[in-house]
């Protein structure tokens, strides 16, 4: 592990395997680790950057409020301390709001752009539905077995959880996540209300020379697809992708498939920097994946 100091928060991150750079940003209540499946599916490949948001993990709060341009200076810090001039940038979640960001600041460093299971902007992110607010609550109570399965609920595709082993699912998750699913950081509430004060959708459009791909999952229940077709139509030239049975947890509940996605998309970025509207020479601008594990 490594870490930069900024702002009075010691931000933790690692480095992993040698080549073009990816920087993996990740959501709400969430550690680095959780871009596991990525980092080893990636980094024979490439130099693989994945780190904790500030008040998770092993990275500390620091002072002053929790936004979402601060949590992009953090990553763009962790590149400085590298000597990253230039790098592929994928957001997971609020990860993507991170990502989208750090694109706005410093297009020139972005090679490419992956938002995944994210939203056109952080107010609709954080807003809860009924049906959310619901399974929300259900992570708080009850026993520690019952808060594991509702959180199980909210990431993973019910298609998924009828044919799982749930008590095994949320054990090997654990590492993931950084912690037992039965307990919620206290930093979620202030990641949650750092999202409603992000919305840069009337500046997306100057995306337009960063290849972008945006993946969402058919059974996401917090980031629904509705929301990734929203953000992919506001970022002229962007791809889009759909999961079928697939949650929110789709890098994790797919990760060999998301994988080549991803090796594709940087690939695709890497052969054409000067034609960024034409990058998607291998297909369609949208188009629906049946994964398999």
């Amino acid at each position: 592990m490594r870490y930069i100091e900024r702002a009075a928060a010691r931000v933790a991150y690692s480095t992993t395997g040698a080549g073009p750079a990816v920087l993996l940003v990740q959501g709400v209540g969430i550690v680095g680790e959780g871009w596991r499946p990525q980092i080893d599916g990636l980094a024979g490949h490439h130099q693989v950057i994945a780190f904790d948001n500030r008040g998770i993990g092993a990275s500390t709060l620091g002072r002053g409020p929790l936004t979402i341009d601060a949590l992009a200076a953090d990553a763009l810090a962790i590149l400085d301390a590298e000597g990253i001039e230039r790098c592929h940038v994928v957001g997971h979640s609020m990860g993507g709001l991170i990502a989208q960001a750090i694109a706005l600041a410093q297009p020139a460093r972005v090679a490419s752009l992956t938002l995944m299971c994210t939203f056109p902007d952080g107010p609709s992110g954080a807003r809860l539905t009924p049906s959310t607010l619901v399974a929300s609550l259900r992570t708080r109570i009850g026993t520690r077995r019952m808060r594991r399965q509702a959180f199980l609920e909210l990431v993973m595709p019910a298609s998924l959880l009828r044919a799982t082993d749930r008590d095994a699912l949320a054990a090997s998750l654990a590492p993931l996540f950084g912690r037992d699913l039965a307990e919620q950081p206290p930093i979620v509430m202030r990641q949650l209300r750092a999202m409603t004060r992000f919305d840069v959708r009337d500046r997306l459009g100057e995306l337009a020379a960063v290849p972008t791909l945006v993946a969402s999952a058919a059974e996401d229940r917090i980031a629904p697809p509705v929301r990734g077709r929203a953000l992919t139509a506001s970022i002229p030239g962007a791809r889009y992708v759909e999961f079928s049975n697939a949650g929110h947890g789709l890098p994790i509940q797919y990760p060999h498939a998301v994988n080549l996605l991803l090796a594709e998309h940087f690939a695709g970025a890497d052969a054409l920097p000067n034609d960024p509207a034409g990058y998607w020479y291998a297909g369609a601008r949208r188009c629906i994946v049946t994964a398999r594990p």
